[in-house]
């Protein structure tokens, strides 16, 4: 089960620390702060994803995950409401799986999908912490196809690597399909249970509409969408404990 908390760092605007099927990220934001003016842009906000492995310095695979995650940012950050500014998130890979890496860093022939979920969820949690306007949430899920056909969901590093094919989907709050990323042999058939089983995963049964409102479930759910609702409460509701002790 994944875990979560927010504002774990002081001196950022936003921080976060997720962890998840062996993986735990530290995250953190700044911003809106001022842009060199080589990075400007007129009418929005740049954006800035830094990646940090848990030792060493990064490399390749630490930039391709970065270029991934700010094209997905993008669709998220209301990034025209601070022009000629920039957003910064770092995202500190602090634990990975046993079997993944003694350095700490991906392996030349590791896949770059297992990590890539809790690295997006980590994201989004510290926008949400620092209260950066979003024009929506997301939602990521990890399913691998093995060579039976079954699907697994938050698979181990070893079961990626003997999967037939792995996929990360991240679905919005409203429902949409943000982000595919997908290795390994399937056909049309396993990719629609994948996408079956990731939209579950990710919003359990919210109303899959394309629609402005926000489904509300009065019942507990497992899906991740409640989880954050449930981190964000949380938040919400120890920072209101002051109001409660004057009353």
């Amino acid at each position: 089960m994944p875990t979560a908390s927010l504002q774990t760092l002081e001196r950022p605007d936003g921080s976060a620390t997720y962890s998840n099927n062996g993986y735990t990220i530290i995250g953190a934001v700044n911003g809106p702060v001022e842009v060199q003016r080589r990075d400007e842009i007129p009418d929005e906000s740049a954006i800035d994803v830094v990646v940090r492995p848990a030792s060493g310095v990064g490399g390749v695979r630490e930039r391709h995950l970065e270029s991934i995650i700010h094209s997905t940012l993008r669709h998220i950050i209301l990034v025209s409401a601070h022009p000629r500014s920039l957003i910064q998130v770092t995202l500190q890979v602090t634990a990975i799986p046993v079997n993944d890496s003694v350095s700490g860093k991906l392996p030349q022939a590791a896949s770059d999908l297992p990590i890539l979920p809790a690295l997006l969820q980590t994201s989004i949690l510290v926008l949400l912490s620092t209260s950066i306007p979003l024009t929506m949430t997301l939602t990521p899920a990890l399913i691998a196809v093995d060579l039976e056909g079954s699907l697994q969901r938050d698979p181990s590093t070893k079961q990626c690597q003997d999967a037939d094919s792995v996929h990360v989907l991240a679905f919005s709050s409203k429902g949409d399909l943000l982000l595919v990323e997908s290795e390994g042999e399937f056909n049309l058939n396993i990719w629609e249970r994948v996408y079956a089983e990731a939209i579950q995963l990710c919003r359990g049964n919210s109303k899959q509409e394309d629609t402005n409102d926000i489904s509300m479930i009065s019942e507990p759910e497992n899906d991740m969408e409640s989880f954050v609702r449930n981190v964000v409460g949380d938040k919400i509701a120890k920072d209101q404990q002051w109001k409660e002790r004057i009353k």
